[in-house]
């Protein structure tokens, strides 16, 4: 951020291809490690530090949630964060220890709680090392966020067949299996069909009689 500088208002916008970190992906789909991500980002000097606002473009691979047909996508995710200037931190750790010395035999238990918050907080902000600036967590948090939790390789897929486990899409209208047999009916059916075959054997009897 040297080039940016300090001035509040100031304002860089820079546009890369970066290569995609690991580890951007949920179940079923994912970025690539190592794919081409356009990333567009304008920084902003303000008074605490530097506000950066920023698009990201990355490809996706995975498989359909309902086919499980591989498919490729992409995706857009957008991210905003606000990144202190490090001296500015110091400067309030600096004033809470002044703080401390002077007043540290009149906390009670509910001024601890307020203090371990304001430091759970100040550990989720983002500071800057010097003049660089670490974009990856934002960015990694954007993308998955923006991530199908169940991605389709087209809006209308059927499916996959409950019976035999075809893609639907490819078996086509016609594809359908007899109507599965109760366990209950089983041994009537088999004996409905032994009186079948019975009968069949004694009309073939009588015909050979009457010939």
């Amino acid at each position: 951020m040297r080039q940016l500088g300090r001035q509040a208002g100031s304002a860089l916008t820079q546009t890369r291809i970066v290569p995609a970190p690991d580890d951007l992906q949920l179940e079923l789909i994912g970025v690539p490690v190592e794919a081409d991500v356009a990333l567009e980002v304008r920084f902003e000097a303000v008074s605490e530090g530097v506000l950066a606002t920023g698009t990201a473009i990355a490809p996706l691979a995975g498989e359909c949630a309902r086919c499980l047909a591989p498919l490729t996508s992409s995706v857009t995710a957008s991210f905003q964060e606000l990144y202190l200037y490090a001296d500015g931190r110091r400067d309030k750790h600096e004033k809470h220890d002044k703080h401390d010395r002077y007043d540290k035999n009149d906390r009670n238990d509910k001024n601890d709680r307020n203090d371990e918050q304001e430091e759970q907080d100040a550990g989720e902000l983002y500071h800057l090392d010097g003049d660089l600036l670490d974009l990856e967590p934002a960015f990694r948090d954007a993308v998955v966020l923006a991530l199908p939790m169940s991605p389709l390789c087209r809006e209308d897929c059927p499916g996959l067949c409950a019976e035999c486990g075809v893609p639907l899409a490819d078996a086509g209208p016609g594809h359908r299996h007899d109507a599965a047999v109760d366990p209950r009916w089983a041994a009537l059916q088999q004996l409905s069909e032994g009186n079948d075959k019975h009968q069949d054997r004694r009309a073939g009897a009588i015909d050979l009689q009457e010939g």
